[in-house]
């Protein structure tokens, strides 16, 4: 224990609160998993589904350690350099990506499908930081903060939004809240939203307008609003529901009411055999559900406990840029999480919005970690730091030791050496430069 606490940098709360998280998701991930085991005449083997989860959350812990141990300004320009290149693979999705659920959210890279929207949050947190971390100190104009700050913005949300809505008014508001706390001016951020809306209702408008000339010739990028439409309305009017979406919520709710205050005990669930995203969007339901009410609170706890150290760690960091970045990218995972829970309870519309370190799923699970490790980084004392640049001097030291032998050795041996060898050949006396000068 003492080796790895001692390769391990930044606040070890955070990294106790996320490894404890990451335990904990193997029981219900397990358990959750059967109804897919089961799925297309499957054999019911949820080992399988394990094993998976297993390689997802081991190569997300090798992420938040490889990112914690890279300096956190460096990402500044990171950002900033790779904002063209994830347009260019959320246009490729939103074309060309696989479909699941008639949205093309997803791309496969080496067979493993991917989620760029979700890379494409931790880019644009960060870049949005940089951002307000390098203006704090001068007057704001809409001019040059609609060029450098919203367009960026603007054009990430349009090629997300027709695929996934729920992202992308999440990424929205979270950029909003960042820009609030950056002490972004309020007049600008209220033309902002109302230039959102307006947008947002003229998307909406043009798709509907395309729907009444030709219903079965609707562009791909158009087709999602009438869901839109239709879960606003179901959420809103009780008297029109969908039979699937009532079937989830039901179910939801059933292996809640069902876990009473203790639960019926891990694996034993019921509900996970019905529920179509047991092990993804509804796992909080199967949670409650084998460990009851004092298991669901916990989860809650839990995540609050990690909301106060962000807010910590946040008020402890020296510069802004620090700050805002563990602002930007550690309350939109206590926030995803609160949905999550919410959709679960049915105190929320359905937004496919998975828990955090806990649900099932490569992507959610490795652009968590990739924010988590950026955190850490953030977080390093400065006695971390110092022992840090230590050993990298010892091993500069230790190299510039093997070289100054290396040229010793050889001028012992009387073999010229490689800078002598160089000196020696621009020599004035040197025949080929008497060739070259004439």
């Amino acid at each position: 224990m003492k080796t790895i606490l001692k390769h391990i940098k930044g606040d070890k709360v955070i990294w106790a609160l996320v490894a404890l998280l990451a335990l904990f998701s193997f029981m219900p991930v397990f358990s959750a998993s059967s109804n897919l085991a089961y799925a297309g005449h499957g054999t019911g083997n949820t080992l399988g589904y394990l094993v998976k989860h297993l390689i997802h959350v081991s190569l997300g812990f090798f992420v938040i350690y490889q990112i914690h141990r890279i300096p956190y300004h460096y990402y500044r320009s990171i950002s900033r350099f790779l904002l063209p290149f994830i347009w260019i693979l959320l246009a490729y999705t939103l074309f060309f990506g696989v479909e699941k659920g008639n949205a093309r959210r997803w791309v496969e890279i080496g067979g493993i499908s991917l989620q760029p929207s979700t890379f494409a949050f931790i880019i644009l947190m960060v870049f949005v930081a940089r951002y307000l971390s390098k203006t704090h100190k001068e007057p704001i104009t809409f001019k040059s903060s609609f060029v450098d700050l919203w367009i960026p913005v603007g054009l990430t949300l349009i090629l997300i939004l027709p695929a996934n809505f729920s992202t992308a008014a999440f990424m929205f508001l979270m950029v909003s809240m960042l820009v609030f706390i950056g002490k972004y001016p309020l007049k600008y951020l209220g033309i902002i939203f109302a230039s959102g809306l307006l947008l947002l209702i003229s998307f909406v408008g043009v798709a509907k307008v395309l729907k009444a000339v030709n219903p079965d010739k609707v562009p791909h990028i158009f087709e999602r609003v009438e869901t839109w439409e239709n879960r606003i309305t179901r959420y809103s009017d009780n008297s029109v529901k969908d039979p699937d979406e009532v079937y989830q919520i039901e179910r939801a709710k059933t292996a809640i009411a069902t876990g009473g205050l203790y639960g019926l005990g891990p694996g034993k669930s019921v509900q996970k055999n019905f529920l179509p995203q047991s092990s993804s969007d509804f796992i909080y339901a199967v949670i409650v559900e084998e460990f009851g009410l004092a298991g669901g609170f916990t989860i809650i706890g839990i995540y609050l406990l990690l909301l106060f150290r962000i807010i910590v760690t946040a008020q402890k960091t020296n510069t802004l840029f620090g700050r805002l970045v563990v602002v930007g990218l550690g309350f939109p995972i206590v926030f995803q999480a609160m949905i999550n829970m919410g959709v679960a309870v049915e105190l929320l519309p359905t937004t496919g919005q998975t828990l955090p370190l806990i649900s099932s799923g490569g992507s959610s699970i490795w652009v968590t970690c990739l924010a988590i490790g950026i955190i850490l980084n953030v977080t390093k004392k400065d006695e971390e730091i110092a022992a840090e640049n230590a050993e990298k001097n010892k091993r500069d030291a230790a190299l510039q030791r093997i070289i100054d032998k290396q040229i010793k050795d050889e001028e012992e041996s009387g073999l010229p050496s490689e800078n002598e060898s160089i000196k020696d050949t621009s020599n004035e006396d040197n025949p080929m430069n008497v060739v070259l000068n004439k």
